[in-house]
């Protein structure tokens, strides 16, 4: 897999959002897709009463988890150690890699002309800090287990969605990759078939992998207990057939208690896929112990913090935390829709990278892709949390606007011009008369709202001079009645 840059290195969100709209392809895939996603979950949650108390109780126990976030992680450490989970801080994605290689160079043995063989289950915090890459650099083999992300690493690229990671791939593009990237396996469009032949892959590379390495959903800090969630069992095995399990987490997974697991998973899997629950719900407490037939010998726990500390310290910010990954607000957003994961240039899309993405690496890497907003609110209305995505959004927004290359720049001059007017009555009645008068010479072009929208063009009269006019109008018409 390849990690993501920043925008420097990349063409800009623009140009990338021109290329997907141009692709016919591309839009109904992302159509249907999120059609199909949105219905799942209106059915999921039918009762929309039901859902806001859901969402009330799983925002609740996030912003307990939050506002007790420094002791919760050093619970979650001790009760982890006590259980036999060794427990690694990282500060950054760097430092997170590196010391991921280290703990698989130190457990398994060198093995001349072999490449240490690494099988991962689902983790976006392993996309955030491009660990794929880090390793395979380092001469280990990383294989992805689910089958979207398999199925992305086959065809070199990115995911397009946290949930759905091949959800840009027709079937025949998967087809066509399988048939010319796995060998000996025919050609076939048969949906089935296509996931049988994923599978036996997978099959074979959880036999022969040394390390597991998975993501975590959800630490447990007074059980110490890492919960995963999945739908293919992959993430099972990965976690269970190598002897080495390394679990990847954001300090922000923390929840207090196990009694705090039953309303979180509700949401969660509900927005995400629409289920009442994922077919299997692993709570990882412990390596194998004496009595046990399976499982690691050894579990690592490695509690990332990348960005996440300052945004716990960013009071208009720190809601950002609440997120648990369901990828409900790409799904009902307008703008993803159209244009997919891919186009935003990063690690997480759609509303919650806008918010995410500027702070983990910063807001002239990512700040232009706030502007694939429309501020329609309806990521702030799905989140099963109650993250107010479209304020966050706003906030990012007036950021990056302060910044010295945009605060000189042509717009910011044309919008404090705008705040004057707007802000002194008589200069808003001055412009106002100005423009009114002068509006045959309005333009009849205005790129890019002119090729798909009318040209808007100002009034004959402006509206005091409206209710003047109707004003007199109805006193004149007061005077004859009498």
């Amino acid at each position: 897999m390849t990690a993501h840059t920043s925008s420097d290195a990349q063409p800009g969100f623009r140009e990338r959002a021109i290329q997907v709209l141009a692709s016919p392809d591309l839009q109904e895939n992302f159509h249907d897709a999120m059609a199909f996603l949105r219905q799942k979950r209106a059915s999921a949650f039918a009762d929309e009463e039901h859902f806001q108390r859901l969402q009330a109780e799983s925002q609740r126990i996030k912003q307990e988890a939050l506002s007790q976030l420094p002791d919760l992680l050093e619970t979650l450490e001790a009760r982890c150690t006590v259980n036999g989970i060794q427990v690694h801080w990282a500060e950054t994605g760097a430092e997170a890699c590196d010391l991921i290689r280290q703990i698989i160079e130190a457990h398994v043995p060198h093995r001349e002309g072999q490449p240490i063989r690494v099988i991962k289950g689902k983790s976006m915090a392993t996309e955030e800090i491009g660990l794929n890459t880090h390793l395979e650099q380092h001469g280990m083999h990383c294989l992805e287990s689910d089958m979207g992300e398999f199925i992305v690493q086959l065809a070199k690229q990115s995911p397009s969605h946290i949930i759905m990671p091949a959800i840009h791939l027709r079937k025949q593009e998967i087809a066509r990759l399988f048939s010319e990237k796995l060998p000996d396996t025919p050609y076939t469009e048969d949906v089935d078939r296509l996931i049988g032949i994923g599978r036996q892959v997978l099959r074979e590379q959880f036999e022969k992998a040394d390390v597991g390495i998975s993501g975590v959903n959800f630490a447990i800090a007074d059980t110490g207990t890492l919960c995963l969630l999945e739908n293919e069992g992959n993430g099972r095995l990965s976690t269970t057939a190598p002897d080495l399990h390394i679990a990847v987490c954001g300090i922000e997974k923390v929840i207090p208690r196990l009694s705090d697991l039953p309303p979180l998973l509700s949401v969660l899997t509900r927005s995400a896929t629409g289920q009442a629950i994922t077919t299997y719900v692993n709570l990882i407490s412990s390596p194998r112990r004496l009595d046990e037939k399976d499982g690691p010998s050894a579990v690592h726990l490695v509690l990332l913090d990348n960005g996440r500390s300052r945004m716990f310290q960013d009071a208009e910010l720190q809601a950002t935390l609440r997120c648990i990954r369901c990828g409900a607000c790409m799904n009902h957003c307008p703008v993803y829709a159209k244009i997919g994961g891919h186009a935003y240039g990063s690690v997480y899309p759609g509303p919650i990278g806008q918010v995410i993405m500027p702070q983990i690496e910063g807001i002239r890497a990512h700040g232009e892709m706030t502007e694939a907003c429309s501020l329609n609110g309806a990521c702030g209305e799905v989140c099963p949390v109650g993250i107010p995505l479209p304020d966050l959004i706003r906030e990012q927004r007036e950021r990056r606007a302060q910044l010295p290359e945009y605060s000189r720049g042509k717009e910011a001059w044309i919008w404090r011009l705008w705040v004057l007017g707007y802000r002194h009555p008589q200069l808003y009645r001055i412009w106002s008369r100005v423009v009114t008068q002068l509006r045959r010479l309005s333009p009849r072009r205005l790129r890019p709202w002119s090729p798909s929208r009318a040209v808007p063009r100002p009034a004959r009269q402006t509206l005091h001079e409206r209710m003047k006019a109707h004003a007199a109008q109805m006193n004149t018409s007061g005077k004859h009645s009498r």
